[in-house]
């Protein structure tokens, strides 16, 4: 009678009774488009865990991660210990197009055409390609353009007789105004500073198309200006000290032009931190089950206590596990004034991929100003919490596209590799990596 009521609750209660758990795949039954998938989760010790016969390699905390090759069509795995045995089914697809997908060709028209920016932030891109590192500028609403062509979800912008920039079409409309054609006038250029930013104000009569490139000198080029050699004004602007963020936008007819200067005292300093995910975003999943948004906001507010030890003033886009959008948490760190903008992460791969294969601290920035500042989180995180260097890259996310702010993004592990794993569900783990993002941005300054 005992073992027949053993019996019965695994079979109402499930996984509960294998010392075993199954994080990936997320169902027995799983879709993928690769060659290969991977199983993670953790097990007890001494349970003998095989996947279709084959012993499980596990780590001393019973963490596990196990590649499998799949064949097209169903693949059966038998996932068991001495407690018992659940099967997953997963499909790899077929792909039954037969057909080659082409580019998109450049159209030209025969007569330009007048058009304007439809929405703020709207990015102009060396390439008509929505994605990698090819932004120029981003752009406010109203800001009138001449289209020649297009290739694609893209508009071909016309910015001087040898420059041509891409704008995405749903960012674009086309107006039937010659007046947005003709040229801008210039009528000065002034300089104003208070005790945080230099400002540089350009006198336009109108809206025109820009690009801000960063570098010493600090280049500003607007386009469709009056009299202007290729109707195209460039403005040098030598620097003496390293880029803290800046920013360019349209007041009125003016374009103002902010460059912050360097921090005089760290309580000067604003420091907006990201505990990336959060509420419905879960992100990734670890080999403990424990949810990305979790790790990312403990390790946050530990990061927080650090900085406001240092007189620091911190804002932190979540303190408790609820939603905010992407734009929203830019939104905060720029409403804020922040000198920094930082935002924690914890990294994942996807099918395909072999998750024992990849262990540390990777940071991301896009604009150079900032990778400074990434290359010595970076360096701090192997040093003071002993993470491996998995590189500082540059990458198009859209928290580290900030230029108000040195904006950087920190994977801080691979949740799902077992021993990035441990580190990542270890409070103390956690504080050292605080103290060390903590140490890096104060030399930073």
């Amino acid at each position: 009678m005992k073992k027949f009521f053993v019996l019965l609750t695994c079979f109402f209660i499930g996984n509960s009774c294998f010392s075993f758990e199954i994080v990936y795949p997320k169902s027995t039954k799983a879709l993928v488009n690769a060659d290969s998938t991977f199983f993670i989760g953790n097990s007890g010790p001494d349970s003998g865990l095989k996947i279709n016969g084959n012993s499980v390699k596990m780590n001393k905390s019973g963490a596990f991660a196990y590649v499998v090759n799949l064949k097209p069509g169903d693949n059966i795995f038998d996932v068991e210990d001495k407690n018992g045995k659940q099967t997953y089914v997963v499909t790899r697809k077929i792909s039954n197009c037969g057909c080659t997908i082409s580019s998109p060709k450049f159209v030209k028209y025969n007569v330009v055409k007048n058009a304007v920016v439809s929405k703020d932030n709207s990015p102009m891109r060396e390439t008509p390609i929505d994605g990698g590192i090819n932004r120029l500028s981003h752009f406010q609403k109203d800001i009138p353009l001449v289209v020649d062509g297009e290739n694609g979800d893209f508009y071909r912008v016309i910015l001087n007789d040898n420059s041509k920039a891409w704008l995405a079409k749903r960012d674009v409309t086309i107006v039937d105004d010659n007046s947005f054609s003709t040229p801008a006038t210039l009528s000065y250029i002034e300089h104003k500073e208070d005790k945080d930013f230099d400002y540089y104000i350009f006198a336009t009569n109108k809206k025109v198309p820009y690009v801000i490139k960063e570098g010493n000198p600090f280049v500003v080029t607007l386009y469709n200006i009056e009299y202007a050699e290729d109707m195209t004004h460039t403005f040098e602007i030598p620097l003496n000290h390293k880029l803290y963020g800046y920013s360019g936008s349209f007041e009125k007819d003016k374009f103002v032009l902010k460059i912050r200067k360097a921090p005089r005292d760290i309580k000067n300093v604003k420091v907006t931190i990201d505990a990336g995910h959060g509420g419905s975003e879960y992100g990734a999943i670890s080999c403990h089950n424990i949810k990305e948004k979790d790790i990312n906001l403990a390790i946050s507010k530990y990061l927080a206590q650090e900085l406001r030890s240092l007189g620091i003033h911190v804002v932190m886009t979540r303190d408790s596990d609820q939603d905010v959008g992407l734009q929203e948490r830019v939104n905060i760190a720029n409403k804020n004034d922040a000198t920094i903008l930082i935002s924690i992460h914890g990294n994942a791969l996807p099918d395909g991929a072999d998750p024992n294969s990849f262990r540390g601290t990777s940071v991301y920035y896009y604009y150079p100003q900032a990778k400074f500042l990434a290359e010595n989180v970076l360096s701090s995180l192997n040093k003071i919490a002993g993470t491996q260097n998995d590189k500082v890259r540059q990458g198009s996310l859209a928290l580290v596209r900030n230029t108000n702010a040195l904006s950087i993004l920190v994977e801080v592990g691979y949740l799902i590799n077992p021993d990035d794993s441990d580190l990542l569900k270890s409070s103390e783990f956690q504080k050292k990596c605080a103290k060390a993002i903590a140490k890096a941005i104060r030399d930073s300054l």
